[in-house]
């Protein structure tokens, strides 16, 4: 396979890219997105057995399951990443390691419906919390320890948007490729 190929298979839908001036209309889009992903996805996943729920999405890549699972993780401390940036002043967030994550147990072996309902939820929190904010709110911002880097709440709704959609081309595209859809 050639590094083009497996790059579209690790990134189908490209890296995120923030715009340099993010609108009210980029905010609303990406709120929609997150709004409506966790029935997107419930829908996307619904007739796959246990056989192709463990199948992965690329060599080497985690197992639809797998995915779904890490889906409900990161978004879940999204939403607590969202919570202390709009409750304390500049907050170091805390790192996970989504890698060791998705080698648990849980993340191999549990029923996907719970991570299902828990996107529902999650989603439902963050997306009434998201539609309160402010122009000062959306501009507050968390420290992500990997890279020491200052992120703007306008800018992570972007890349949990983006994420959405990233992980459910994952799925989209191996369900095509092995006749699934």
């Amino acid at each position: 396979m050639t590094n083009n190929a497996l790059e579209k298979l690790r990134f189908p839908i490209g890296p995120f890219h923030c715009p340099e001036h993010i609108t009210p209309q980029h905010i609303q889009e990406w709120i929609a997105v997150l709004e409506h992903f966790p029935n997107r996805l419930e829908k996307l996943v619904a007739s796959l057995n246990d056989e192709q729920l463990d199948t992965a999405y690329r060599l080497e890549g985690w197992t639809i399951r797998q995915v779904i699972h890490h889906l409900a993780d990161s978004h879940h401390h999204s939403y607590i990443r969202f919570k202390w940036a709009l409750t304390e002043d500049k907050p170091v967030i805390k790192y996970y390691y989504e890698q060791l994550w998705a080698e648990l147990d849980d993340a191999k072996t549990a029923p996907i419906e719970m991570s299902i309902l828990h996107l529902k939820a999650i989603h439902a929190k963050l997306v009434y919390v998201l539609k309160s904010l402010s122009d000062t709110d959306l501009n507050k911002i968390f420290i992500h320890p990997e890279h020491n880097e200052e992120v703007p709440l306008k800018k992570n709704i972007g890349i949990y948007a983006w994420h959405s959609n990233h992980h459910f081309a994952h799925i989209e595209n191996v369900m095509q490729r092995k006749g699934w859809l």
